[in-house]
């Protein structure tokens, strides 16, 4: 170790466990080190050891209490060399006096190198050169003698000078560093003064001049680095003022809180920051050969605040594996391998403004077999502190993208309701398939495999996949708002249901088998929103009405090169489409509009009804007052203008 703290972990159960440290010295005859015994305690000399204990892992801190600075005349208590400390240490794990394990740490640790006293140096001292011209006799090239003709020149004496007095050189080059500028009311420069001279020109002194202005610099912002685009050479550094919407959430070692989360590829990425006020939900296929643990969760967060928090967590267990593991291939019972691993996690982060409150973790463990591929799936949830439970209101007050489609159901006690699609695990099919909510301006599409017998009732199997489809909307009402009110009726429109064709007799013929017409395999959501608005600039959507449809199908058995195998697979599916339309009907147009194509400003570059562009309707980039005042402002300077240019006005000047 080279710093003043290191970091270590104990894999396994550390209940009954003594932890302690030693420090270690090698004997000169023999090379070697002391025998360690586990009489020793958790403090060595200026080293203290402490453990944070976990479920299957515990975490062990080296830390060295001692001043590291390099010593002063007559200082104490500091380091006299420049290496300040080689020692080696060992970490001992004993349970009742049986030595576990051990730990051997080489410490070479360097003095602090910063230094604190006072400097004094001759520095030449360089004018800014925003205020003061930097070489004031330009002319001046050779160093201890005259330059002809430059009578700036400091090393020039009288008698010299007069020998090329007459023909010195001129201008800035010649030592005028600061000469008068045309722009100077007293400048006579110009040959000829227009006659807007007198009204535009500049009354300023020569020590405000545009030569010094060449090296003005103005102050520049730096860009604010977009979420994930975070160099990742670079260590992150403490948010003490808060966290932003797409800001990685940091820890308590200075690093990045990381949860396994899907790229833009589909591959899962292990080591990937959870950004602040960003919900997802993915799922990784594993292994137990590729199985790896994440983030041990004793680990604190920063809460953005200054201070750390820690995961409060809940561990439980899964009896049905079979929404998350797939049989891959088959091998013996002798041969089978088995582990206890984490099936699921699911995050929920309370929130305040800028600051994180609180963290509750729920982790799933479950045992996984050679052979078996996992889906382990990874949730995380931003609640606010003022709305902690599952029915949070998005919205201000329209539906922002992303979020969950409010729904209802107006028929029953309970009023709340749900709008789903399917998300399959496992082998995809709909016994094992799970829902996710519907989000907002987010089209979707999903579905699962339903296994269908060789001699299935055709008028069963249609009442069967309706039931299925219909699972997935438990409500009769969506919400137009983000906010909507179960107790306001008026927040909400009613679904429009377009009940599936049923055929009135069951297909037979003769011994058909295998073989059903119209089958409602597919379920159509369309919901169709409007931007009806503005609040401070950020526009408002809301849903305006809900269809659902059936899309039929002919389902037949496929033997394949047999019909040994009695069951079939039909796959039954949900999309959802969000469809936007004006909240206002379009004004219709003019009969001279569609005449006369060239005054039409959506297909000419050139449009004469847009020549006042900021004086119009059309122009909606600021307020309407600012636009005419600004345009009456241009009004009165080009009548200045003309009247300025006029003969007269010279004369009268």
């Amino acid at each position: 170790m080279s710093g003043p703290r290191v970091n270590s972990f104990f894999l396994g159960n550390s209940s009954g466990v003594n932890f302690s440290i030693i420090r270690s010295s090698v004997d000169e005859e023999t090379g070697k080190l002391q025998l360690a015994n586990c009489s020793s305690s958790e403090r060595a000399g200026d080293w203290n050891l402490t453990v944070t204990p976990g479920m299957s892992t515990s975490k062990v801190t080296i830390s060295l209490a001692r001043n590291l600075q390099m010593c002063l005349p007559n200082g104490t208590d500091c380091c006299t060399t420049p290496l300040c400390v080689v020692e080696t240490l060992q970490v001992l794990a004993c349970h009742d006096s049986v030595l576990l394990a051990h730990l051997l740490i080489q410490a070479e640790i360097y003095a602090n190198s910063s230094f604190t006293g006072n400097v004094s140096e001759n520095v030449t001292i360089i004018p800014n050169q925003m205020f003061h011209p930097l070489g004031s006799c330009p002319c001046d090239l050779t160093a201890g003698a005259c330059d002809v003709r430059c009578c700036c020149d400091l090393e020039c004496t009288p008698d010299l000078k007069q020998l090329f007095s007459a023909q010195c050189f001129t201008g800035v080059f010649g030592g005028d560093v600061n000469p008068p500028f045309d722009q100077l009311c007293s400048s006579k420069s110009m040959e000829f003064t227009p006659d807007w001279f007198p009204i535009l020109c500049v009354q300023s002194s020569l020590d405000n001049t545009p030569f010094l202005g060449y090296f003005y610099h103005g102050s520049t912002s730096a860009p604010r680095v977009p979420p994930f685009k975070i160099p990742l050479q670079t260590s992150p550094g403490r948010l003490f003022t808060g966290y932003r919407q797409g800001d990685p959430i940091i820890t308590e070692e200075n690093e990045y809180f990381t949860i396994p989360q899907q790229s833009m590829a589909g591959q899962c990425v292990v080591s990937a920051p959870v950004a602040y006020l960003q919900n997802f939900d993915v799922r990784c296929l594993t292994s137990l050969a590729a199985y790896q643990e994440g983030l041990p969760h004793y680990m604190r967060i920063n809460s953005g605040a200054g201070d750390f928090i820690q995961q409060n967590v809940i561990y439980k267990t899964i009896t049905d594996t079979g929404k998350f593991i797939t049989q891959s291939q088959s091998l013996h019972t002798a041969e089978i391998l088995c582990q206890d691993v984490t099936f699921a996690e699911d995050y929920t982060f309370i929130w305040r403004d800028e600051n994180i409150e609180q963290i509750n973790v729920t982790v799933f463990l479950g045992s996984l077999c050679d052979g078996e591929l996992l889906a382990q799936r990874f949730t995380v949830k931003f609640l606010s502190l003022e709305s902690t439970n599952a029915t949070e209101l998005f919205g201000n007050p329209g539906y922002q993208v992303g979020k969950p489609v409010r729904a209802a159901n107006m028929n029953a006690s309970d009023t709340s309701g749900s709008l789903n699609i399917w998300q399959p695990a496992g082998r995809g099919l709909c016994t094992s398939a799970t829902y996710t909510p519907v989000l907002f301006g987010q089209d979707a599409f999903s579905g699962c495999i339903l296994e269908v017998g060789i001699n299935e009732d055709c008028s069963f199997l249609r009442g069967n996949v309706t039931e299925k489809l219909n699972s997935l909307i438990l409500s009769t009402h969506i919400g137009k708002r983000g906010n909507s009110s179960y107790s306001d009726l008026n927040d909400w429109v009613k679904i429009i249901r377009l009940d599936p064709f049923h055929s009135d007799t069951n297909v037979s013929t003769g011994n058909l088998k295998g073989f059903c017409p119209d089958i409602p395999a597919n379920l159509n959501i369309h919901i169709i929103f409007a931007t009806v608005g503005a609040i401070r600039g950020i526009p408002q959507q809301e849903i305006l009405a809900v269809q659902i449809s059936y899309s039929t199908v002919t389902w037949q058995f496929q033997c394949g090169l047999s019909c040994e195998n009695n069951i079939s697979f039909l796959p039954i599916t949900a999309s959802v489409q969000f469809i936007e339309v004006p909240a206002q009907p379009p004004i219709p147009l003019t009969r001279f509009q569609i005449n006369y194509t060239e005054f039409d400003c959506n297909r000419n570059d050139v449009c004469w009804p847009q020549l006042f562009y900021p004086l119009t309707g059309f122009y909606t980039g600021e307020p309407y007052s600012r636009c005419l005042a600004k345009g009456l402002v241009l009004v009165f300077l080009v009548v200045l203008a003309a009247i300025t240019s006029n003969p007269w006005f010279s004369e009268l000047w």
